[in-house]
């Protein structure tokens, strides 16, 4: 059977338990044709025997992204009844000295969103924006990621920065204590120490970092506020969004607890951690609308 860039497979040895896509088909050492393979709804990079692997066609692929869905939709609803009763309790500080009512606004935390899949930086973004955080996106590759983080940063001024992209581990290379048997672990580590290089202070830039499986403790160490993955499992696509909206809305005279952040997550604690980080959040006022002079 022949296969394309794109095509959306499964893995016949792993009971096709995990959709992804192929993003480059090469020669093995072996002479046997090997697919790329970036996981369709969790952020796994993998090579496999295209003999091992069978496409999935339209009809169970939107089976499928129903039941993802679902599992989203819930995610989003707690997400979103912690936004309302964090705007709820900020609206009873911000008014409750004074003796008149005054309008006033809220100051998101800014989001630098670096990933190195362009087709999951697109969905992550859309759902920033459905949520409401302020962020840029840049595609980036997770080799590439060390030495541009500093430009960016001093680009975009963020108070929260997003590193992620694709990881895996593999235990042919090593054990789960050896950074040299992850995928991209090591570059996601680089990337953290390089952005604490320049904003050493883990309340003035808060860091997500990581990806599938990856070597939760180094991006700790390195200076991540939140990172994955404890337990060395994979993580969905969207749960750094849901991190960083969470931290992005929190007043930055509160401290989050960090179950709170992880509890709205898909994977949770097996598969995402940190460490205790306040949040990044103003409010400020008064709030003047500009009325059109009509003439």
């Amino acid at each position: 059977m022949s296969f394309t860039i794109g095509d959306v497979v499964a893995r016949k040895s792993y009971h096709m338990d995990m959709l992804f896509r192929i993003i480059d088909i090469k020669q093995g050492q072996s002479g046997e044709t090997v697919a790329v393979l970036y996981g369709e709804e969790f952020r796994l990079i993998a090579d496999s025997p295209c003999s091992d692997l069978v496409v999935i066609s339209e009809r169970e692929l939107n089976q499928r992204h129903v039941q993802q869905k679902e599992k989203l939709d819930q995610s989003l609803f707690l997400l979103e009844q912690d936004y309302q009763l964090l705007k709820e309790k900020r609206e009873y500080y911000a008014t409750a000295s004074y003796s008149h009512q005054e309008d006033f606004f809220h100051v998101p935390g800014k989001v630098l969103h670096l990933d190195g899949d362009p087709v999951y930086l697109q969905k992550c973004l859309s759902l920033y924006e459905k949520i409401g955080v302020p962020v840029h996106g840049v595609h980036c590759l997770e080799k590439d990621m060390p030495e541009r983080v500093p430009e960016l940063l001093t680009q975009y001024r963020p108070d929260i920065l997003v590193i992620t992209g694709h990881d895996a581990y593999s235990k042919h290379k090593g054990s789960m204590s050896d950074l040299e048997a992850y995928r991209h672990s090591k570059h996601f580590v680089q990337a953290v120490m390089n952005a604490r290089s320049r904003i050493p202070n883990l309340d003035q830039l808060v860091i997500f970092a990581g990806a599938c499986q990856s070597h939760f403790e180094s991006l700790i160490r390195a200076g991540a506020n939140f990172a994955s993955s404890p337990s060395r499992v994979n993580i969905h696509a969207l749960d750094p969004v849901y991190i960083v909206a969470k931290i992005s809305f929190t007043p930055f005279v509160e401290r989050i607890n960090v179950w709170d952040v992880l509890r709205n997550t898909l994977t949770r604690e097996k598969g995402l951690g940190g460490v205790e980080t306040k949040g990044v959040l103003r409010t400020g006022m008064p709030y003047k609308r500009i009325q059109t002079v009509q003439e």
